[in-house]
């Protein structure tokens, strides 16, 4: 009886070995998609995407969310949180300051976008994730030329 018990915990041993293997290997050690070189699914203009979001969220959310897209429109300003840096279209005052869009940029080309001048008119590529009642939210940005 002994035996069955220690044979089973053998087995159960080596099943959560592999598994645990197989996670390190194949879930996280996977290579992360290299933003700045994927293709957009969507191209508009920043204007278009924040005005779509704001009179139809549901339906925005749908259409652009999880998706690669590349905006063009005026930079606004470059925001410096930690070791983030922000580029921001800003289109109307709010209650808590600018709204628009907010697109952080990978670490490539954080320095380009810091001196680039308000005003500029710019394209960003960056995968859009959602909007939060104010803000369009796009990360892993890069310049486009």
């Amino acid at each position: 009886m002994k035996k069955k018990w220690l044979g089973i915990a053998g087995v159960l041993a080596a099943t959560g070995l592999l598994a645990g293997l197989f996670v390190y290997f194949f879930v996280y050690n996977k290579p992360h998609t290299d933003y700045s070189k994927v293709s957009p699914d969507i191209e508009s203009t920043a204007t278009k995407v924040f005005e779509e979001f704001r009179s139809n969220p549901s339906a925005s959310s749908s259409k652009y969310n999880g998706k690669v897209l590349l905006i063009s429109g005026e930079l606004s300003a470059v925001e410096q949180t930690d070791s983030l840096t922000i580029a921001v279209f800003s289109f109307e005052e709010g209650l808590f300051g600018s709204e628009g869009i907010r697109c952080t940029m990978i670490p490539e080309h954080a320095n380009e976008i810091t001196n680039t001048p308000p005003g500029s008119a710019i394209m960003l590529k960056g995968y859009c994730t959602g909007y939060n009642d104010t803000d369009v939210i796009m990360e892993y940005c890069s310049i486009v030329k």
